[in-house]
């Protein structure tokens, strides 16, 4: 049985600027072969602009690493500019590789479904395209179970108003997005997306989740 805490669970604040579409040269994409060992294990997920997700996981004490990327989609090692036009099928995501002694997958859902609205199909404030969708990409079938139990659960207490339209969907693939992406919102705070965006989200969400913050971030 897993208990599914709604002690957080408010809605922030949809984002309203698009992600910048920044044209570079084509650069390889590799697909990310991390091992997981028994002290850490790995999560995806999409919920809007990457460079906001990783931000926000970042964050968490428990967290070790958070990779932005592409996954759910039908091209091979695709490019930024290609999942922008929305024709890869690829959406934007950020894998998560925690400690589950410090951090359960249940605690990261929580701030997952808090960080951004999972009710808009995608699309999350001006950031419309499938490669925005909201999406729980689960790596097994425990994580599928959670994921879907605490979907429903969210669905009968109502917590939006409009139904939540999350993807549970299993991780097929996942490509690492290219270098400039890593770490996006820690080395531009003042870019024009990051400071108007991305800000005010981590403001709220370290208000909602101080305890669960790492102490340089509190």
């Amino acid at each position: 049985m897993h208990t599914i805490k709604l002690s957080y669970l408010l809605l922030l604040i949809p984002v309203a600027f698009a992600c910048p579409g920044t044209q570079v040269g084509k650069t390889e994409i590799l697909l990310q072969q991390k091992m997981e060992t028994k002290n850490t294990d790995t999560a995806t997920f999409g919920g809007g602009c990457f460079w906001c997700v990783e931000a926000i996981f970042q964050r968490l004490e428990g967290v070790e690493e958070v990779l932005p990327g592409y996954a759910g989609g039908h091209a091979e090692n695709p490019t930024y500019q290609q999942v922008c036009t929305g024709n890869t099928g690829h959406a934007e995501v950020a894998r998560i590789v925690f400690n589950p002694g410090k951090i359960s997958f249940t605690q990261l859902l929580e701030v997952f479904w808090q960080t951004h609205d999972p009710t808009t199909l995608n699309r999350q404030g001006n950031d419309i395209g499938t490669q925005y969708r909201s999406v729980v990409f689960y790596h097994n079938e425990e994580q599928k179970k959670v994921a879907e139990e605490m979907k429903e659960l969210l669905t009968k207490e109502d917590i939006w108003e409009k139904p939540i339209v999350t993807e549970i969907s299993p991780l097929v693939n996942f490509y690492v997005a290219e270098d400039y992406h890593h770490n996006y919102y820690n080395q531009n705070p003042s870019q024009h997306y990051c400071a108007y965006v991305i800000t005010p989200k981590i403001e709220k969400f370290k208000k909602l989740f101080l305890d669960k913050l790492k102490e340089t971030d509190k």
